[in-house]
């Protein structure tokens, strides 16, 4: 206590002493400089004049009269010159002057305000810069406050003169015209320069209080105005500034800029991979992702609508015929009605969404040869149909309807829509879609009652369903209104109908027989065209898996499943001698009392027992043909299950030991001679023999042998897309397929999908790796912007694990060998740094809420372990974290040594923000950034320090208004280091990568801005 008292009674003696010097000096006309040598000599251990309160002495004893002090003002003017008196505490110092009447007084102040807010700058801690920004808000208040109190007064000059209000306008106080200029210049030079206005950004979240009051006493100057008269200059500045202040909170929010491109591959290329392998999913995360690319690349709402009917209409010309074909039928005409009424909820612009949607389509319309294309494969009107649709969701009026529909009329009127004869009779695949949609919902509804009282009923449904191309056409009206796990739970219902057994007739076993060869090959043929996620992600029937599910994930061969084939063969040995006696005798297989799934459970058994039988010479051919017969006669499920089980032996055989299972393929898929004797043989058999084709196209194309399937139902060619043709090697499929999209300027399904198998079979990785080597290649800027917007599609297939890939893998190595650091100038280095970013934003943004296809959940088995241990950071040194966490005050060698590389020099935003550093995207973004630190820090300058500043700015032209940044990444050190780079010391540019909503990111902020 005595030692507190004892430091006080200093400070106060010597402030005594301060003023005593300053009086002297005026008494005896000391010029400014010898005042200062006699004050320095007075306080030969000063440190810190703003300690002793110099400027608020001078100040305090120059505006003693009614006029300043003009020789203690000139001591106030050298001690700022010499800096004596820091501008922090000049300006506090003068928002102590209250009396606004002595206008002379107001003016000198005015004029150190001037003179001096122009030049603000600080060098020393980040608290004192902090010190600044407060005092220039306290001026700002402060100025405003003298503007209004001098509009008053005029305003009350110039009112009517009565008896009640002359005494409140004395004769001796004249209207200040003279003040107002001089309050309009300085609020100029206050708000005048971009450091400044940074300043007064920092100093409101600082001060919300402070900046309350100036946002009040802002709007009374505008009224003030309006009521009195003064000349048209002052007014337009002090209109002007008013506008300046209301617009500092806003400083960040940019306009947006619009892109001068009319093309955007990337739409494009995400619609056409959402549109060939995600039909089924929701159209949420296709919306979120379709934004997150909008506001990246800066996509006008109506280049956006028009690049994505573009890219239905190409994929309706391109797709190959059968189902996929159907697929994208479904996808344009009932899925992406649907996702733009989506859009529309989070359109956010100057025009409403239905306008820009109109403007879209007539820019569409326009393009005839594109839509006379997709309506002569469809044979239909395309673009009639899109407008009936829209319409239908009401996001197109009847009005801009009528007009769409006569405009594209006339334009094909004049061409003649000559139909070909196989075409002639045969129904467009857009209408069937669109009647196939209600119909999906009344089988729902017949499958909703007991399936015992309704048998005839389902069967009806059944056949109707088996029939031509009926199953196929349901099922992708069912996939694009999301009523495709319906369709599959209720199959799956059927399914456990089939499996119970009890006291039935012949007819009543066949009915049950029928259900479950019909559910069973139904459910297969769901599962390898629309993935294994539609039936396992709904909840199980009874809180167990179904039979079938059980049946799916353990036999049933998919992309990427590995099987083991011994581990379905523990079955009971009583079951399969029983069951392979019955079907190596003359009699057709018996349907009563039969327990299907196990019939089913027990045929890897029975394949086993058979084949080996043959291999040793046991059985003959004939013999294994009479099994395979009755094995298929009845029911084609069991054919299926047989397959299943015999790719995946094949699988771990030598290609020399694959030749009996493969013929016994053939005899499983070949059809019974003779009349059927079961309902829907043969619309059975095609649908089973479209099923083990799909099982069977890995190894048959491994051995390079074929198979002959009923109905050529290869002709679509999707069950192989996934796979590569075995003649080339995958780098020159990579770079045939890049080079044929830069061709083109877009990325077509079969570009994608072949990029999709090259992806599977190298590796992200090798992938990636590779990608950036032919983006490297690209010496024309032209060139590299539009391989950067087609990559940032091509990194769509799996967006996350190839990011990680990217900022993990491939650019750590060009920025820290010397050797590759040639590769990173312009134009190819801008437009990597351009597609790093964009990939990081958008998954950042989109990978911890966004539902992804389980088609790419299987992750490449060199990206599942291990990014902790890639890249460690260091999490030893809590007890320094939560002491910056907790406090107002920075680590100084935080904030001054950043090429140390110690937890305190790592510290960013995302610390303070509590993100989890353990999931592997954020752990790659926080070493990213430290890297990007580092390559600074190093004090050389190349074509990596270049990167490191295109990086950044691609980051802050990206995420204007983002709340989810990937600059909070960014260690505090990194950014004195990029204010030394050519063009980077803008305030604007700090306040973007700066975290300002927090204590420690204002002052980071505050202390590079004071620097400049």
């Amino acid at each position: 206590m005595r030692h507190g008292e004892g430091m006080a009674g200093t400070i106060q003696g010597k402030a005594l002493t301060l003023r005593q010097a300053i009086l002297q000096g005026w008494r005896e006309r000391w010029p400014d400089f010898q005042w200062a040598l006699n004050l320095k000599k007075f306080f030969p251990k000063a440190n810190s004049w703003d300690v002793l309160g110099l400027a608020d002495h001078l100040l305090e004893q120059a505006m003693i009269g009614p006029a300043p002090n003009s020789i203690l003002l000139s001591y106030l003017k050298y001690a700022i010159n010499s800096q004596m008196v820091s501008y922090s505490n000049l300006l506090l110092a003068i928002t102590k002057f209250e009396d606004f009447s002595r206008d002379y007084c107001v003016i000198a102040l005015l004029e150190l305000i001037e003179k001096n807010c122009p030049q603000l700058s600080c060098y020393g801690k980040a608290e004192e810069c902090m010190s600044l920004c407060r005092a220039l808000l306290s001026c700002l208040l402060w100025l405003l406050q003298c503007i209004t109190h001098c509009l008053d007064r005029i305003r009350m000059a110039q009112a009517p003169q009565t008896s009640e209000a002359l005494p409140t306008v004395p004769p001796t106080a004249p209207p200040p015209f003279g003040v107002l200029p001089s309050c309009a210049s300085a609020l100029e030079k206050v708000l005048g320069g971009a450091r400044n206005r940074a300043f007064l950004h920092i100093a409101r979240l600082e001060e919300q209080s402070i900046w309350s009051l100036v946002e009040q006493t802002t709007w009374k100057i505008p009224e003030f105005l309006n009521s009195i008269g003064c000349a048209d200059d002052v007014k337009r500045r002090l209109e002007e500034c008013t506008m300046v202040i209301k617009r500092i909170p806003t400083l960040l929010l940019l306009g947006e800029e619009q892109s001068t491109h009319v093309e955007f591959p990337t739409i494009q290329a995400l619609i056409t991979l959402e549109g060939t392998t995600n039909l089924t999913a929701e159209g949420q995360p296709l919306v979120e992702h379709l934004l997150i690319v909008k506001r990246v690349q800066h996509i006008p709402m109506r280049f956006m609508l028009l690049e994505i009917w573009k890219a239905c209409m190409v994929g309706l010309i391109e797709s190959p015929e059968g189902i996929e074909e159907l697929k994208w039928t479904a996808f344009t005409f009932l899925k992406m009605p649907q996702v733009l009424l989506k859009l529309k909820k989070f359109h956010q612009g100057d025009k409403d969404f239905n306008d820009e949607l109109n403007l879209a389509l007539e820019s569409l319309v326009k393009l005839t040869p594109l839509l006379d294309k997709a309506d002569h494969r469809c044979n239909c009107d395309c673009f009639q149909l899109i407008l009936q649709e829209c319409g239908k969701f009401g996001i197109l009026s009847e009005g801009n309807n009528q007009k769409l529909v006569a405009f594209r009329t006339a334009d094909r009127d004049q061409v003649p829509q000559a139909k070909s004869p196989e075409n002639s009779n045969v129904q467009p695949n857009p209408m069937l879609i669109l009647r196939a949609e209600p119909t999906v919902t009344n089988i729902l509804k017949t499958m909703e009652g007991d399936h015992s009282k309704c048998v005839e009923g389902l069967l009806g449904v059944l056949g109707h369903m088996l029939t031509g191309k009926s199953l196929d056409l349901l099922l992708a009206a069912g996939a694009a209104g999301r009523k495709l796990k319906s369709f599959a739970r209720k199959f799956s219902k059927l399914n456990e109908y089939a499996k119970h057994v009890s006291g039935e007739s012949t007819k009543a076993s066949q009915v049950r027989a029928l259900f479950f060869d019909i559910s069973f090959l139904m459910l297969c043929h769901i599962t390898q065209l629309y993935g294994s996620e539609v039936i396992t992600s709904d909840p199980v029937i009874g809180g167990e898996p179904t039979f079938f599910e059980s049946w799916m994930q353990l036999c049933m061969p998919e992309e990427g499943k590995s099987l083991n084939p011994d581990h379905v063969l523990r079955v009971e040995p009583g079951k399969v001698e029983v069951l392979l006696s019955h079907l190596n005798s003359s009699t057709e297989m018996k349907l009563t009392q039969v327990k299907w799934h196990e019939v089913c459970a027990s045929l890897p058994g029975i394949m086993s027992e058979v084949l080996n039988a043959w291999e040793l010479g046991l059985l003959n051919m004939e013999a294994v043909q009479k099994i395979t017969d009755n094995l298929k006669g009845k029911l084609c499920s069991l054919a299926v299950c047989a397959v299943a089980w015999l790719v995946s032996h094949i699988r771990v055989l030598g290609l020399e030991e694959r030749e009996k299972p493969l013929q016994l393929i053939q005899l499983l898929v070949t059809p019974v001679p003779g009349e059927p004797t079961m309902q829907f043989y043969s619309e059975r058999v095609a649908i089973m023999s479209s099923i083990i084709e799909r099982m069977c196209t890995e190894v048959l194309q491994q051995t390079g042998t074929s198979i002959k399937f009923q109905g050529n139902s290869s002709s679509d060619g999707s069950h192989c897309r996934d796979l590569l043709p075995g003649t080339h090697p995958i780098r020159e499929l990579l770079q045939s397929a890049f080079a044929s999209a830069m061709s083109r300027g877009l990325l077509d399904t079969r570009a994608l999908l072949t990029l999709e198998a090259v992806m599977h079979t190298g590796g992200t990785h090798w992938f990636t790796d590779n990608l950036i080597k032919e983006l490297l290649k690209e010496t024309r800027k032209d060139c590299a912007d539009r391989a950067v917007e087609l990559l940032y599609g091509v990194f769509s297939l799996d967006l996350h694990q190839l990011t990680l890939s990217l900022l993990g893998h491939v650019l750590p190595p060009l920025l820290t060998t010397p050797a590759k650091w040639h590769c990173l100038a312009a134009p190819p280095g801008r437009a990597l740094a351009r597609l790093a970013v964009w990939c990081a934003i958008t998954s950042y943004s989109t990978h911890s809420r966004s539902q992804i296809s389980a088609k790419y959940r299987k992750r490449p088995r060199e990206d599942v372990e291990d990014y902790i241990s890639l890249f460690p950071l260091d999490d030893t040194q809590p007890s320094k974290l939560l002491r910056l966490l907790s406090s107002n005050e920075e680590d100084n060698n935080a904030l001054s040594n950043p090429g140390d590389r110690s937890m305190s020099s790592s510290l960013s935003a995302s610390q303070l923000h509590n993100v989890n550093v353990k999931e592997p995207l954020n752990r790659v973004l926080a070493n990213f950034f430290l890297l990007l630190s580092s390559t600074l820090a190093l004090k050389t300058v190349g074509p990596q320090t270049q990167f490191v500043q295109w990086f950044v700015q691609e980051c802050v032209d990206c995420e204007r208004g983002s709340r989810c940044s990937i600059l909070h990444f960014m260690p505090f050190t990194m950014i004195s280091e990029l204010t030394k780079l050519p063009g980077m010391a803008n305030p604007r540019l700090i306040l973007a990568i700066t975290d300002l909503g927090l204590p420690l990111g204002r002052r980071v902020a505050a202390k590079a801005i004071a620097a400049f």
